[in-house]
């Protein structure tokens, strides 16, 4: 069903989940040979939390979605589209239906959504679309993974960095387009550089016939790599959604990254001359929660009265795939 009601977007809610059990580098000193210390000044992350026995993807992810829908003011009955951007579902056919059915969102299309650190960037770059061209005129982009789930934890080099989360925002069709510009990136040549890989054996099936059997291996990565990778390309993303937005860096309100490693952020914010207070920073008590990094902090100093309505956001996502992306948008 068309919506003739522009071809803008407006982005008017935001939400996230609260998980209560958090993991520090002083817990992790316990488990494997590190400290608080190297950490702290490696990555810049002092904990990161958990999802709990009772908690799921679906859980964090539908709890923010209701916190998304509450400040649009809307009923999940208004809500036509959810996007759920995961490299971690609860079922590998996808979550997006569970997260439906538990909002009582029965007029929605879900469907999930997979580009790591960064889905969240690609999904609101998805949504917007349906918005624009007016089939749908309110959608939930959600971001929320379980990484933990996925952590070697006799590894140190990544065991340090990962952990659970869920944010979400609130699209809705306008006259006026907020989301003023956004660069899209894959580079599959170096997928290797970080991976959550399907490890198979063959095993007989029926006479000379085999199948595959196997399941998924724990988190890889070459941060030296990807470290690399960020600080080279995710300045340029950037550049060139500020160039489709016809925005300068200095018009730029707040600088939102995936919240990978506080070095990145510190790179790519002095590459653009931003200023270290217009730089948006969480890391320290959530750690690397992958697509949902973005939304968890968006939804933290929206709701801290930081971010204000008019306020222009730059947002990039980068990660496995490998995969990199930016969306220029104005809040409210």
């Amino acid at each position: 069903m068309l919506h003739p009601t522009g071809n803008g977007v407006a982005f008017i809610g935001s939400g996230s989940a609260r998980l209560t059990t958090a993991l520090s580098n002083d817990d992790l000193s316990q488990i494997v040979e590190t400290s608080d210390e190297w950490i702290a000044t490696r990555t810049g992350i002092r904990q990161r939390h958990i999802a709990g026995p009772a908690e799921s993807l679906q859980s964090l992810a539908t709890a923010a979605a209701r916190g998304a829908i509450a400040m649009a003011q809307l009923q999940p009955a208004d809500i036509d589209l959810i996007v759920l951007a995961t490299s971690t579902p609860d079922d590998l056919f996808g979550s997006a239906c569970q997260i439906q059915a538990a909002l009582g969102a029965q007029r929605a299309v879900a469907f999930d959504l997979t580009a790591a650190c960064s889905g969240f960037v690609f999904a609101t770059v998805t949504a917007a679309q349906f918005l624009r061209n007016g089939v749908y005129r309110n959608a939930v982009v959600i971001g929320a993974d379980l990484l933990t789930r996925w952590v070697d934890w006799a590894d140190r080099r990544t065991c340090v960095l990962f952990g659970d989360g869920a944010g979400a925002v609130v699209l809705q069709a306008a006259e006026r387009d907020r989301l003023l510009g956004f660069e899209l990136c894959s580079d599959g040549s170096m997928n290797d550089c970080l991976t959550l890989s399907y490890q198979g054996e063959s095993q007989p099936l029926a006479g000379e016939l085999t199948v595959q059997k196997g399941g998924f291996q724990p988190i890889t990565m070459n941060g030296r790599e990807v470290y690399r990778f960020a600080v080279n390309r995710v300045p340029e993303v950037l550049e060139k959604s500020l160039f489709h937005a016809g925005l300068a860096t200095e018009e730029i309100d707040w600088l939102i990254l995936h919240q990978a490693n506080q070095r990145i952020l510190d790179a790519v914010a002095k590459r653009l001359k931003l200023p270290p207070e217009r730089v948006v920073s969480n890391m320290a008590k959530h750690g690397n929660t992958s697509a949902a990094s973005i939304p968890l902090a968006l939804d933290e100093w929206v709701r801290a009265g930081k971010i204000k309505s008019g306020d222009k956001i730059a947002t990039s996502g980068f990660g496995a795939g490998l995969t990199w992306g930016a969306a220029i948008f104005e809040w409210g």
